[in-house]
């Protein structure tokens, strides 16, 4: 064996090893990520996907604390895909069958757990998709500011930015449906 072939051989079983402690590390979390926007069969596929995707990029995946955030950033991309195609179907099969085209909630709406929940997810949804989804990096992924700017690949001050100009304008859409009267749901500031 030459040692060009034995450097590369050796170099696919450093990714090998990389993207197995990556996937035991991650795969429950990313699995969660994509329960909550997907159904459960689009999910697992998702899931699946992500990691076949951080294979494929394994020299960019970027080591240490930041493997996991750069993980939610394909996840998030592999799930605005499945979307996409879901959508793209669903309007085809109307047009097949002249019926008017309706669609599921995502799942993280279909379980409310109390009427405060369904005025905030109700609040949550007058906000863009963009806005949406860093919030629910910071509230349902755990990620910090960051994290989601990996996830989200972009600056850390801009991620700042965003989370905290997002969580002013759910606090501005959920505060009236709430009531006054009610402690405040969601604090002050992006952090």
């Amino acid at each position: 064996m030459s040692v060009s072939a034995q450097e590369d051989e050796l170099a696919q079983t450093a990714d090998d090893v990389r993207i197995r402690r990556l996937f035991d590390a991650a795969y429950e979390s990313i699995q969660r990520y994509c329960l909550r926007r997907l159904s459960p069969a689009d999910a697992n596929d998702a899931t699946a996907e992500v990691f076949v995707v951080a294979w494929r990029r394994m020299d960019a995946i970027p080591d240490g604390d930041d493997a996991i955030p750069y993980l939610f950033g394909i996840a998030r991309n592999i799930v605005r895909n499945h979307h996409r195609s879901n959508r793209r179907v669903m309007r085809l099969r109307s047009k097949l069958r002249g019926e008017p085209q309706s669609s599921s909630p995502p799942a993280d709406r279909m379980v409310i757990r109390n009427e405060e929940d369904r005025l905030l997810i109700q609040a949550l949804d007058t906000l863009s998709d963009e806005d949406q989804e860093i919030l629910r990096l910071k509230a349902y992924e755990g990620l910090d500011s960051r994290q989601i700017s990996v996830a989200l690949g972009c600056s850390h001050a801009a991620a700042r930015k965003r989370l905290s100009r997002a969580t002013a304008r759910l606090r501005a859409a959920a505060d009236p449906l709430i009531g006054l009267d009610q402690p405040r749901v969601i604090q002050r500031g992006g952090e």
